[in-house]
């Protein structure tokens, strides 16, 4: 029986000096530094611009919230200054009651004063104030009755600068009499508000006796 090989032979001969070819490998690119540079620059100012803009917007509420704190303080200022105007007003009123007061009491001591010190046969014809000065007018029979009643109103603690301004000898029906004029300062009492004083006129220059 014949049989047919129809395979091809297998060659054997092997070419010398040729190496089989390796596997060939592709070196990877490197990743450019100047992108990474950009990227980082781009996420820096991103975040920076939206913590300014948070800023910001923080920034605006604390200015709309310090201006509606504005109008409320506009509000109290007004109603402080509208207060211490009437505070003002009611100053004054109690002052000039006071002050009203104090003069009607003053007048009071004044009067009684200048009578209890009142030698015998010493009389008083007129009493005016200006301010806290006071003037006085009366008749006495002698000029030692009027060193009397100075001396009686210096001792006062009420009256100071007790002066004489003049002492007429004037006739009368049944006798003669002097007519005298003298000025004192009224001493306020401790703790009294002081009155208002008027310009005070120009002193009369003082008097001496006359007789006729």
């Amino acid at each position: 029986m014949i049989r047919i090989n129809l395979l091809k032979p297998e060659s054997k001969d092997f070419k010398e000096g040729l190496a089989a070819p390796g596997p060939e490998f592709k070196a990877k690119k490197a990743f450019p530094l100047t992108t990474v540079f950009t990227l980082l620059i781009i996420v820096i100012l991103a975040a920076a611009f939206f913590f300014q803009k948070r800023m910001i917007s923080q920034e605006r509420d604390r200015l709309q919230a310090a201006q509606a704190e504005k109008k409320k303080l506009e509000y109290v200022v007004a109603k402080l200054a509208e207060l211490e105007k009437q505070k003002g007003v009611f100053e004054r009123k109690i002052g000039l009651i006071n002050q009203l007061r104090a003069q009607k009491d003053n007048a009071v001591i004044v009067l009684d004063e200048l009578s209890k010190k009142l030698p015998d046969w010493v009389w008083l014809t007129d009493v005016s104030s200006q301010g806290l000065m006071i003037q006085v007018k009366g008749n006495a029979l002698s000029n030692n009755l009027i060193a009397d009643y100075i001396y009686n109103l210096e001792s006062s603690p009420h009256f100071a600068n007790v002066n004489l301004i003049s002492s007429t000898q004037k006739s009368g029906r049944s006798a003669q009499f002097l007519e005298f004029s003298l000025t004192l300062n009224f001493v306020l009492p401790e703790g009294a508000l002081p009155t208002p004083q008027k310009p005070a006129a120009k002193p009369t220059p003082k008097a001496k006796i006359k007789t006729r």
